[in-house]
């Protein structure tokens, strides 16, 4: 008989963890019992007219997304539920996933809540958040002195 020393589960987790950034990266999280990935990359472009968001969502339907505005939050949501079944002669293979995405900003006061528009197109997410009038840019105006 051998006796093998063991070491403690608390010395082992670091190393799972370890082996799990490794092979899916740092931004991936075990929540309950599926993986979830961080929120979707978003370009912020400014110009005269107000801002432009470009969500990157990939493999999601315009359907699959919601927008809503409350408080000065804009709040972009995402979810897909996809189901895939495999029926061969002894036995059937179902297949579950789902992937979903939250993300939020706080809006500034210039911008025109009411007048918010989106499309979807390509995988990409474009949102347009027009300035109120009073914040854009006035161009120079002479005034001529009495």
């Amino acid at each position: 008989m051998t006796i093998v020393r063991t070491r403690k589960n608390q010395d082992y987790i670091p190393a799972f963890a370890n082996l799990v950034e490794n092979l899916f990266g740092k931004d991936l999280a075990f929540n309950g019992d599926r993986f979830s990935l961080p929120a979707p990359a978003v370009n912020i472009k400014e110009s005269e007219e107000g801002f432009m968001l470009q969500v990157s969502a990939p493999g999601f339907q315009k359907d699959n997304i919601s927008i809503s505005v409350k408080n000065n939050v804009l709040t972009l949501h995402g979810n897909i539920e996809n189901q895939h079944e495999v029926v061969e002669e002894k036995f059937t293979r179902k297949e579950f996933s789902t992937s979903s995405f939250d993300r939020s900003f706080t809006l500034p006061s210039i911008i025109d809540a009411e007048r918010i528009g989106a499309k979807y197109e390509n995988g990409i997410l474009e949102v347009t958040l027009p300035k109120k009038e009073e914040a854009k840019i006035k161009p120079e105006r002479l005034i001529s002195i009495a």
